[in-house]
């Protein structure tokens, strides 16, 4: 568990938790089945919920997949990182992640990856992310772009 602040608590949640926040943010119109991702259920992947005044606000997941593009040997891949839109520009985002890399420097991980939103990108480059590549689509989702950043 990782106070942010006095009203502000990170802690590891499980996959089902995240998807009252997934749906609203990530998978928008589709149904609550479009929420579970391959892996979700995994002893070695870790769901964390940022919780505003006991109430849960934001999420993030955390795989440990491997990046062949990567040479790194520990990788983990972050996965629906997610903010009600009512709790954005507060600098949660900003602490999920942060809990993230501690999480995996902690636990000897060498690479950070994700494939971030278009419109994100901006968010993870103030984080020291780097791009890789050019910009794909996901269909049903849009477009993104493989970030990383080595620990």
């Amino acid at each position: 568990m990782f106070f942010y602040s006095n009203m502000v608590l990170i802690k590891e949640i499980t996959a089902l938790e995240t998807y009252i926040i997934r749906q609203p943010i990530l998978r928008q119109g589709k149904p609550p089945e479009a929420c579970a991702f391959e892996g979700d259920d995994l002893e070695t992947t870790h769901h964390f919920g940022l919780f505003e005044n006991s109430n849960l606000t934001g999420i993030i997941s955390l795989f440990l997949k491997t990046n062949p593009i990567f040479a790194e040997n520990l990788q983990a891949q972050i996965r629906g990182m997610a903010i009600l839109e009512a709790h954005q520009k507060k600098g949660f985002g900003e602490a999920l992640v942060k809990h993230c890399e501690d999480y995996c420097v902690s636990n000897q991980f060498d690479l950070i990856w994700f494939n971030a939103r278009a419109t994100a990108i901006g968010f993870y480059k103030k984080m020291r992310y780097e791009i890789n590549g050019n910009p794909f689509d996901i269909p049903e989702i849009g477009e993104h772009y493989l970030m990383y950043k080595k620990l």
